[in-house]
């Protein structure tokens, strides 16, 4: 048999890594809508028991932690996706990622240090809104309603410092101890920005493999739809958990 031309090898590839991006989405999708794990990237289990039991300076684990939380916390993940969808230069991505963990770590820091109480369901459900705002943005919704583009490094950094709030608050729900809770804070943070960075490499890995190929564009409609359905849909879950701690509160 004759080999497939470059140019028809080529486009295969690219198929092929956007059947496999498409359906990374779809599985974080599948995990959103199972409501039982709408939770899951919340403390929990021994990381939950040695969070409660830490006493002093424990920085190693608290940096896995906090890495571990991001990795897995897929309403970060999805939220970032939508900030570097669309960004071709590392060093905008560097600037976005920049502004989000400026933003994420004065609300973690400050939050847990000085004990400022946020209810997590309303923290979460703005998570959730900032996939939708995102996602809404990569599909030129604003353009199109205002015929203007926000800036969006403001966005970022206010986003930012809402996601924050939701790490700080799942740390909160554990009674963390005065003993060591500065540097076991700034332990917990560091572990983020690392979870972050490792999250990012994958991310711009798998667009940069993709954005020039000629499926891209349609593509891109649909992953942003998936994006702004997940995040109505989280932002949904969480407003429901906010009504029904109210009526049984």
């Amino acid at each position: 048999m004759t080999p497939a031309p470059v140019s028809e090898r080529r486009r295969q590839s690219a198929t092929r890594l956007w059947l496999r991006f498409a359906t990374a989405v779809i599985l974080i999708a599948v995990v959103c809508i199972d409501t039982t794990e709408a939770s899951a990237h919340a403390i929990g289990g021994r990381d939950a028991a040695f969070v409660s039991s830490a006493d002093g300076p424990d920085p190693v684990p608290f940096a896995y932690l906090g890495a571990k939380h991001m990795v897995t916390g897929y309403d970060h993940l999805l939220f970032l996706l939508g900030v570097i969808f669309y960004l071709r230069r590392i060093r905008d991505v560097a600037l976005y990622a920049t502004l989000f963990s400026l933003g994420h770590s004065i609300t973690l820091l400050a939050g847990v240090a000085l004990n400022l109480k946020v209810d997590a369901y309303l923290v979460d459900a703005l998570i959730g809104m900032s996939v939708v705002y995102k996602a809404f943005d990569n599909l030129g919704g604003f353009k199109i309603l205002s015929g203007r583009q926000p800036d969006n490094r403001v966005v970022v950094f206010g986003f930012g410092l809402v996601h924050g709030f939701g790490l700080a608050t799942k740390l909160q729900a554990l009674g963390l101890k005065q003993n060591g809770l500065l540097a076991n804070l700034f332990s917990f943070n560091a572990g983020v920005e690392i979870g972050q960075i490792l999250a990012l490499a994958m991310l711009v890995g798998m667009l940069a493999s993709i954005r020039d190929t000629r499926f891209f564009s349609r593509a891109a409609l649909l992953v942003n739809f998936v994006l702004m359905f997940l995040g109505f849909m989280l932002t949904g879950y969480q407003l429901a958990g906010y009504s029904f701690s109210r009526g049984t509160g």
